[in-house]
């Protein structure tokens, strides 16, 4: 592929996202004086490429999905900040990474929740804790968010306590009162949390998001938002309910969507990462966001493999890609990336982003979302 056709120094989906499978801003396979430098186009209503997304906000710094990670992340220069979508009982939205808020709340401390704790079943998965769907959003907003992963993350720690769970709407109020002190858009990436799971509850996310979404004016195709679910379905229902540019997640090359294993659908994402798999995909959406391993493969040891031709293979078919997740700490790294033995100090974070970022990709989720746009900065200026 010649040089200023490369889909990586092209501009995403901004101001435009021009239909089903379109790129927007000057059109797949071509690009402006802007683009090349990697720098945003579209008077102004671009992305940088690579795209930096705050995944969950900031949540290598700040316990994830609380309005203190997303403000870390916004104040950091993300270019995109991430929220996931679980439903409460009375059918709110609010921003938890899952429905089982045991791990990320304080509600094991609330003795008047005690009866709450049950075992259910999500998308295949027994779990044993407490669950949103079974609080009203007045019982949500009594807990107090706590960082997941505290045995990693021991720092972030300090800040448990001093978040509550945020709905989505204060989050679209937040990203409107920035926006305007900043005087430029909030970008946010919105994700549907189990919606299959959710709809045989009669708590189905798709109209209610939809519903916000044209409250706030989110809902056009040149809004500053991405929709995505690892549910195919959820983001073909939402297509007919709101234009906003959406993304098809993509899990391990040989799993399947929930959906499709509820529908008895036989194809794995090693089936759609195929030619005919993306452009089937590009019928409804605009890109996909797969798991790095789909794009770099791991090695039996651990190390980074051969690329795939998945990036060359979803821009053919008009797709951008924003894969997930890059995290500073060894234990999540590369082998051939981790530096010294404490699996949580921090590892070549700099030197994996290059390789990811030479494949191609468009953007990426990091936890470190400040390292990340380092690392896109220096790899823009190696071009």
């Amino acid at each position: 592929m010649e040089r200023e056709q490369k889909p990586g120094r092209r501009a995403i989906l901004g101001a435009a996202a021009l239909g089903a499978g379109a790129m927007a801003l000057g059109g797949a396979g071509t690009a402006t004086a802007a683009e090349a430098s990697g720098e945003a186009s579209g008077k102004g209503h671009g992305l940088p490429v690579p795209t930096v997304i705050g995944h969950r906000g900031a949540s290598g710094y700040r316990p994830e999905h609380t309005m203190g990670s997303y403000q870390l992340a916004l104040d950091l220069g993300a270019d995109i900040i991430e929220q996931d979508l679980v439903p409460t009982k009375d059918g709110h939205l609010v921003c938890r990474h899952e429905n089982d808020i045991t791990a990320t709340t304080d509600v094991s401390a609330h003795p008047e929740f005690a009866d709450r704790k049950t075992t259910k079943t999500v998308d295949g998965t027994a779990l044993t804790g407490w669950f949103t769907e079974d609080f009203t959003l007045a019982e949500l907003k009594t807990l107090r968010a706590k960082e997941r992963i505290p045995g990693n993350r021991q720092r972030n720690t300090l800040y448990d306590g001093r978040w509550e769970v945020p709905t989505f709407e204060e989050v679209l109020q937040w990203a409107e009162r920035e926006g305007r002190k900043r005087g430029r858009r909030v970008w946010l990436y919105v994700e549907t949390k189990h919606p299959t799971y959710f709809r045989k509850l009669g708590l189905g996310l798709e109209e209610p998001l939809a519903k916000l979404l044209r409250r706030y004016g989110r809902h056009k195709k040149d809004a500053a938002l991405f929709l995505q679910s690892f549910e195919p379905s959820s983001i073909q229902r939402l297509r007919k309910l709101v234009d906003t540019p959406a993304v098809v997640l993509l899990s391990t090359i040989n799993s399947r969507p929930w959906d499709f294993i509820e529908a008895n659908d036989p194809r794995t994402v090693a089936d759609l990462v195929k030619p005919e798999g993306l452009k089937w995909i590009a019928g409804y959406a605009q890109g996909i966001g797969p798991d790095l391993s789909v794009i770099i493969p791991r090695t039996a040891d651990g190390k980074l493999g051969t690329p795939t031709s998945v990036v060359k293979d979803a821009h053919a078919a008009g797709l951008v890609l924003h894969p997930y997740t890059m995290r500073n700490e060894n234990t999540f790294l590369p082998a051939d990336f981790r530096r010294g033995t404490d699996p949580n100090a921090y590892g070549d974070a700099f030197g994996a982003f290059k390789k990811y970022f030479e494949t191609g990709i468009d953007g990426i989720f990091s936890d470190n979302p400040d390292t990340a746009l380092l690392a896109a900065e220096d790899f823009r200026k190696s071009r």
